[in-house]
């Protein structure tokens, strides 16, 4: 009996062994399958999201190097090399509109920053009626952007808008180069404020509560804790929505074009507006694709070095 029971005591192990290499060949085809469901799943999606998104993309990188005009065939247009975005910087339309783009984000993004920090550090104080003040911060994110504009237009009007009834002067905020981008990063702030203050506050609300209450026990005032301990917790959300509200800005148009057009004098010609009267006004589409370009080039180039920014501090 004995060579009996080492026999069977050395196929078992092989038994298993055999069964664990059928096991391990059934999940990898499983794995197999699951990714070529998902692959056949998703390509309809991607196939349409392509022909929305990616023929309209080629064609206008294809405009930018020809000079296409309206009566001639699709790609009928001829090839100019760069031409088109030499003209685009030898233009003082286009060169203004890029440093007004610049600055007009750079302001505009910095107050939304800091009064939705603001905003956020006041909303995350558990007091009554708590709940209705943050309700209320959402209505002008509610807004359509370009209803807000026009009802901040009206307030605006020189003759019978509330602005100046409250001042009691009647100034033409929209019509002089010096208030009229003032009075389009009025209505911006006041627009996109909520948006940065909600996120923020989410971060605030998720952050957790140990380090706070062990510094209140050695002694940390209010002050210090915020600067060692809420701000660096909050840096991850105060990056994602910095890079969202840049991207968002510099693409800005909906207020721009119901409150200004661009004017007065080209003072809120930002390059959104430049690109969209190229095209769409002058009907100089090659110029229009290239400033467009340009546009996506700087807005690449802006989100990759928040990436490897944020990258960067994870890594650390």
């Amino acid at each position: 009996m004995a060579p009996v029971e080492r026999s069977i005591g050395v196929a078992r192990p092989a038994m298993v062994g055999v069964r664990a290499a059928h096991r391990g060949a059934w999940a990898v085809r499983r794995f197999s399958l699951d990714r070529a469901f998902t692959a056949i799943a998703v390509l309809p999606t991607f196939v349409v999201m392509l022909g929305i998104f990616g023929i309209p993309l080629l064609f206008s990188l294809y405009l930018s190097f020809t000079g296409w005009a309206l009566d001639q065939a699709l790609l009928g247009g001829r090839f100019v090399g760069l031409a088109n975005y030499q003209d685009l910087l030898t233009d003082p339309a286009f060169v203004g509109s890029l440093g007004i783009t610049f600055g007009y984000t750079a302001t505009t993004v910095a107050a939304q920053m800091m009064l939705g920090l603001v905003i956020a550090l006041l909303l995350n104080i558990d007091l009554p009626y708590m709940r209705v003040l943050r309700t209320a911060l959402v209505v002008p994110m509610m807004i359509t952007p370009i209803v807000g504009a026009l009802c901040w237009k009206l307030l605006l009007e020189p003759s019978l808008g509330f602005i100046n009834y409250l001042i009691g002067q009647k100034i033409v905020w929209l019509g002089m180069p010096a208030t009229a981008l003032l009075s389009v990063w009025v209505v911006s702030v006041w627009q996109n404020t909520p948006y940065v203050a909600l996120i923020l506050l989410a971060g605030l609300r998720s952050l957790p509560s140990e380090p706070l209450e062990a510094a209140a026990i050695d002694g940390a005032k209010w002050r210090q804790s915020f600067w060692h301990i809420t701000l660096p917790l909050l840096r991850p959300y105060l990056l994602v929505v910095l890079l969202l509200r840049v991207i968002f800005e510099f693409r800005a148009f909906d207020n721009i074009y119901a409150l200004t057009g661009g004017g007065p004098a080209n003072a809120t010609m930002v390059l959104s507006m430049f690109t969209y009267l190229t095209s769409f006004v002058r009907f100089d589409f090659s110029l229009g694709a290239a400033a467009s370009w340009v546009m996506l080039v700087i807005s690449m180039i802006t989100c990759l070095l928040f990436i490897l920014t944020i990258r960067r501090r994870d890594a650390h």
